[in-house]
């Protein structure tokens, strides 16, 4: 009988025999570690570019970032978190409770101990009681009745159905001269009602759209943005309809996304004849610049990056993103394109735009100085120079309409 002492020992020693005649040379070991690690590196790196591409064309709702620690209502006051945005300098929308409430609010009063106190100009819904988190807009306005203006609320047939706008006559009634405001990525239109006085003082009636994936439009086949390379085809159904209307003098206005859909507009609209001069505020000018931007401050490796170019514009990389069709990102760049600019374009945009950077802008202008007016605003960030400077920014608009005859 063998004991269990020695059946462990010839356990043992049949065990040492078999890793003897089956050990791996340290090369191998190596070769077969570094071969894992790269597959596993190659493997993490397709899925956050497939993550980036996504996140590039997939519609997405801004997320409330700012802490709402009180609100005395006896005072007329709101507490806020301070973030670049909350303290601010201007008045601006403070949407809160995931867009269940909208205020609006002034000044900054005071900062101290991480926390900037605003006065409340107004509550136009929800319960900012009880909120505890929302994020400083520059919207300002919810709708154009709040300027003490007509609207009427019409539709444009767009190749995706029909899209809600909202129509402001000029003040002499419905004109030739018609102005019409696109709005940026993830918003809707409420973010241009605030160019509304400044148009209707020259005699200018307000056409103000929405597109396609922008949660009033109907969506596009393949729910993803394209940066303006299919949203155009929207903003030229809404010029047509303008032309249906009378319109004779058309001028575009775009903000952030809103300004690449312009642009795009501006040499393959039906009736781009009609259209006489572009304002661009905070515009998408060029949008590998924009991702290079975004990335770098994500930290995502600049490899990543360019695959990330890659999978957007080839038809392979609706595999990842979902597109139906790839993007031509070359043709969305206006600082390449630059020579192509026919029309009078005045830009406006603040150095320390922290979502769309003032580069792509800069270099348009001073690519093409003949024909494009350029504004720079500071500390104003992205789409909130009206908030900021509301004197400037309609003495701008006001100004280069004139000397352009418009």
């Amino acid at each position: 009988m063998i004991t269990g002492s020695a059946s462990q020992e010839r356990s043992e020693t049949s065990m040492a025999r078999r890793r003897e005649s089956t050990q791996v040379p340290g090369w191998a070991i190596a070769a077969l570690v570094g071969g894992t690690a790269a597959t596993l590196i190659a493997a993490a790196g397709a899925v956050v570019t497939a993550l980036v591409s996504r996140a590039v064309v997939i519609p997405s709702v801004p997320e409330d970032d700012v802490e709402i620690l009180h609100y005395d209502q006896a005072q007329g006051t709101v507490t806020l978190s301070v973030t670049n945005d909350s303290i601010l300098p201007g008045v601006y929308s403070l949407r809160f409770s995931a867009d269940a409430g909208h205020a609006r609010v002034g000044e900054v009063r005071s900062v101290a101990d991480g926390a900037v106190v605003r006065p409340v100009l107004g509550v136009d819904y929800g319960d900012l009681e009880t909120a505890r988190k929302g994020r400083i807009s520059g919207w300002y306005y919810t709708h154009p009745r709040e300027l003490g203006v007509p609207v009427d609320e019409v539709e444009v047939i767009t190749p995706v159905g029909p899209a809600p706008a909202w129509f402001v006559p000029a003040p002499e009634g419905v004109g030739r001269k018609w102005v019409i405001q696109t709005h940026g990525r993830g918003v809707r239109r409420g973010e241009t009602i605030r160019a509304i006085p400044v148009f209707r003082e020259h005699g200018y009636s307000s056409l103000h759209i929405s597109y396609r994936n922008d949660g009033e439009a109907p969506p596009s086949a393949d729910g993803r943005y394209a940066l303006g390379d299919t949203e155009w085809q929207d903003l030229d159904a809404a010029i047509a309809y303008a032309v249906e209307h009378g319109a004779e003098d058309i001028v575009l206005m775009g903000w952030s996304m809103g300004g690449a859909i312009s642009l795009q507009a501006m040499g393959r609209a039906e009736h781009r004849d009609r259209i006489r001069g572009i304002v661009l505020d905070s515009p998408a000018i060029d949008w590998q610049d924009i991702l290079r931007f975004h990335g770098k401050a994500r930290h995502v490796p600049e490899l990543v990056g360019d695959a990330a170019f890659a999978t957007l514009s080839h038809g392979w990389g609706g595999v990842a993103t979902g597109q139906s069709e790839p993007l031509d990102l070359e043709r969305l760049d206006f600082v390449r394109r630059a020579a192509e600019v026919t029309l009078p374009l005045l830009v406006m945009h603040s150095d320390d735009d922290d979502y769309v950077p003032v580069s792509g802008s800069r270099r348009l202008a001073e690519a093409r100085p003949d024909a494009v007016t350029y504004v720079p605003f500071q500390i104003a960030g992205h789409t909130k120079l009206w908030n900021y400077d509301r004197d400037r920014w309609n003495t701008a608009i006001s100004t280069w309409l004139t000397a352009k005859g418009l």
